[in-house]
């Protein structure tokens, strides 16, 4: 009997152990947080090994990282100018210091105990790993709302996959996508609340506010948000009014607070349609005004008179635009000169419209469109079965509104693949109860795990590399082979830079902000579409016969000039213009005005000192 009790005590307390385990996997808060500890370790040491810089690959993480120090040197928080970007004077950029802010004190933070480039690496590496958290407890808690435990936990595996196998959250990208990303998880999760509580509302209104202060890409989404609130109220009336009320609420306080905190004074009156101006200030600031004193005084009216009181809300609110922000109805690029469409924005990646994509790369479209696509038709398929209609038709309307604005710029495929998760994972729950039912069903069985492999983009994008790899030529491969060379824009291609006294830098836009980042130079183009001037002179640059080009030199002020014969553009600028300075170059052709520098040994591009002819 003796022998027999310890064993029944330790099984009993192992029993307990595992109530406890159960219990906590039921917990939003400790669930979020294991999932999100344990995908920062992965990402952290899946990222980190074999990376060869601490910034991420894309310029605009770059660019900020300029930003930031520049502002960590006592450059004004209202002062957005990049006076070392661009033609005489800078240029005038529209990212927001709320995300140069915490970066900036990361930066100083680690900067006391630590010198500034392993600082620097510590915060690119923190910061983005510290945004996996916010997406992680909204999509957990949205999960929870509508699909129970389960929801909660499919919702959260196929966050993280969708996190792991992006490169939004890794270290070293500080652009402000990520923040959009965890931004536009709040504001769904909030929405899809089945007790339509204010406090929920309330924070979606101060989501979207920042949404709109961070980045313009998120404002069709923002806009949508806005609408559901608006016609969830008008239809239900004053079951929602609370809601409706805290929403509109939050929404004008928190814009308000934005726009006087973050924009110059100077600016007040400017309408730029690429950042928080006055024309999204006024019209966030008029329909969250309208939309309080609607919930407020019309709640009790009935179903039409609400919905004409909306109607005027909302003639309200695209009177305003006319009158304040008339052309922020239209594409906010259309005013690129259109030798940049042609040679530059035709060429961004994730400025592409979905037609671009299926010429150029077809076989990404699944990872791009898919999920979403899918996500689309399980919600329409419960809509008409009339299961769970409030939710599908909220996660419908702002799913749909995503992936149409990635149908026109392929950067909105983030969030329709991260929105498509909540219907998907309501999908993945009743076929897997299905599947469990009747385990000797194959068929069944097939179908869920084809409906969670259809569910993660990172399949689709690998399915398309696959086919993608079997149709390439011989040629192609070969294009694709590594080179030895080093990159144009590495910092040990630009060291002959450093030898050099301070001066402007006419290169390849796309080398642009690794030169503003290695070197105290300025520079003449980057790829920012308010930089047009610069960007334009240095295609005029490369396009000129050498005896124009050098009236452009001259004009700019250029000191230096970069050529990179690997550079796309310059290549393209080269078969354009086979008489062009570029094209001469190419050729070994060097102009008597330009004076070849030392270059890096195994570096492919070569700098030149422009030295004025006498007239």
């Amino acid at each position: 009997m003796n022998a027999v009790q310890p064993i029944a005590n330790a099984l009993s307390v192992a029993a307990a152990q595992r109530s406890r385990l159960r219990a906590l996997l039921t917990r939003l808060w400790p669930v979020v947080i294991a999932y999100s500890v344990i995908l920062a370790a992965v990402i952290l040491v899946t990222k980190l090994f074999g990376a060869t810089d601490y910034v991420g690959p894309d310029n605009d993480d770059g660019m900020r990282l300029v930003e930031v120090r520049d502002f960590l040197a006592g450059q004004g928080w209202f002062d957005l100018m990049q006076y070392r970007l661009g033609l005489a004077g800078g240029t005038l950029m529209h990212w927001s210091r709320l995300i140069d802010l915490p970066i900036a004190s990361l930066i100083w933070f680690f900067g006391l105990f630590a010198p500034r480039e392993t600082a620097e690496a510590l915060a690119l590496a923190v910061w983005p790993l510290s945004l996996i958290f916010p997406v992680m407890l909204a999509m957990g808690f949205a999960g929870r709302r509508i699909g129970g435990i389960a929801g909660m936990h499919i919702a959260l595996g196929l966050t993280a996959l969708t996190i792991f196998t992006g490169n939004r959250f890794a270290p070293g990208a500080i652009d402000h996508h990520n923040v959009q990303l965890a931004l536009v998880a709040t504001m769904v999760a909030m929405l899809v609340d089945p007790q339509r509580r204010g406090w929920c509302y309330a924070i979606a209104g101060v989501a979207a506010a920042v949404a709109i202060a961070i980045g313009a890409e998120t404002t069709p989404f923002v806009a949508a948000v806005c609408l559901t609130v608006a016609l969830v109220w008008a239809w239900e009336g004053e079951s929602v009014a609370v809601a409706a009320r805290a929403f509109g609420l939050s929404l004008t306080i928190a814009i308000n607070i934005l726009f006087f905190a973050t924009v110059p004074p100077r600016l007040y009156a400017m309408v730029t349609c690429d950042n928080l101006s006055i024309g999204y200030y006024s019209l966030a600031a008029i329909g969250g005004s309208l939309l309080l004193f609607s919930a407020v005084f019309a709640s009790r009216l009935r179903r039409p008179l609400r919905f004409a009181a909306l109607a005027v809300v909302g003639a309200g609110v695209f009177g305003s635009a006319i009158l304040i922000s008339p052309q922020c109805l239209s594409d906010p690029l259309g005013s690129l000169d259109p030798m940049l469409v042609e040679l530059w924005l035709r060429h961004v990646s994730e400025a592409q419209s979905l037609l671009a994509l299926a010429r150029t790369d077809p076989h990404s479209i699944g990872a791009f469109y898919a999920a979403g696509l899918l996500g689309i038709a399980v919600c329409i398929f419960r809509i008409i079965q009339g299961d769970r209609v409030h939710i599908h038709l909220v996660l419908l309307f702002l799913l749909a509104t995503s992936w149409a604005i990635a149908l026109v710029q392929v950067r909105g495929a983030a969030f329709s693949n991260l929105l498509s998760i909540l219907p998907l994972a309501l999908l993945i729950i009743d076929v897997r109860r299905i599947s469990n039912s009747d385990s000797e069903n194959i068929a069944a069985a097939f179908v869920y795990v084809m409906s969670v492999l259809a569910s993660v983009p990172a399949v689709w994008a690998i399915g398309g590399g696959l086919v993608s790899l079997q149709m390439e030529n011989d040629q192609q491969k070969k294009a694709g082979e590594p080179t030895k060379a080093i990159s144009c824009t590495s910092k040990e291609a630009l060291a002959p830079l450093a030898g050099l006294s301070v001066g402007l830098v006419s290169a390849p836009s796309e080398m642009g902000v690794s030169i503003l980042r290695f070197t105290q130079n300025r520079v003449l183009s980057a790829p920012y579409h308010r930089n047009q001037g610069g960007m334009l002179t240095e295609m005029h640059i490369g396009l000129a016969k050498p005896l124009e080009a050098e009236a452009f030199l001259k004009g700019a002020g250029v000191t230096v000039l970069a050529f990179c014969p690997k550079d796309p553009q310059t290549r393209e600028l080269a078969k354009l213009k086979p008489d062009g300075l570029y094209a001469e170059l190419g050729r070994g052709n060097i102009p008597p005005y330009l004076e070849p520098l030392p270059k890096a040994p195994d570096a492919v591009i070569q700098f030149f000192r422009y030295r004025p002819t006498a007239n």
